[in-house]
């Protein structure tokens, strides 16, 4: 587990719900501007990510209050738990390789941990549903994401012309390759209780 600097109290990973759609949709105005997602399709996504047909996972990072009460960058949920960041993973139920859909995190909280909680908990999500790899694209000029993803055991592995709009630019497409993760004896098997 990464160690989380700067915030007091570990900040706590949890599943986003609908009572999150409001912050991470102005969070996504803020962070990403003419490409953000629209209120409406982070509603659709989170709603894929609930039920027996579940295609995906979203995650959110937060603080406690007390943890920012000076913090004066703009963030949500001043008056509780602060969102930190959110992410979100495709995994298509482990029928085929996943995507790293989002990750962001508020600029105060970036080079602290955050994004690397999420993508360790994304990625050990795609594990577990039996996905061969996982898949990205960031912006080439976002070294700090490619650093990031790089510490994690991503590769680059190829670029999309122009796959940003606003402004044009070219994408990085990074994959790390997961190996299943081990368990005790018997269970590759299927049996339920090896032992």
């Amino acid at each position: 587990m990464p160690e989380v600097t700067g915030l007091g109290r570990a900040p706590r990973v949890r599943e986003m719900t609908a009572e999150d759609l409001e912050a991470v949709a102005r969070l996504e105005g803020e962070l990403f501007g003419a490409e953000a997602w629209s209120r409406d399709l982070l509603a659709a996504e989170l709603k894929a990510s609930h039920g027996p047909r579940a295609d995906r996972r979203y995650v959110v990072v937060e603080s406690d209050a007390a943890d920012h009460a000076t913090d004066r960058d703009g963030g949500v949920g001043l008056d509780g738990p602060r969102l930190l960041g959110y992410a979100g993973l495709y995994h298509a139920g482990g029928l085929s390789g996943a995507d790293l859909l989002t990750i962001a995190t508020i600029p105060s909280a970036r080079g602290r941990g955050i994004a690397s909680l999420m993508l360790i908990e994304l990625v050990s999500t795609a594990r577990e549903v039996g996905c061969p790899d996982v898949l990205l694209e960031v912006r080439q000029s976002n070294g700090a994401a490619q650093r990031l993803y790089a510490r994690h055991g991503f590769v680059t592995i190829g670029r999309r012309r122009r796959y940003y709009q606003a402004p044009p630019e070219d994408a990085v497409v990074m994959r790390l390759t997961l190996r299943p993760r081990p368990g005790p004896v018997g269970a590759e098997a299927g049996e339920s209780n090896p032992i």
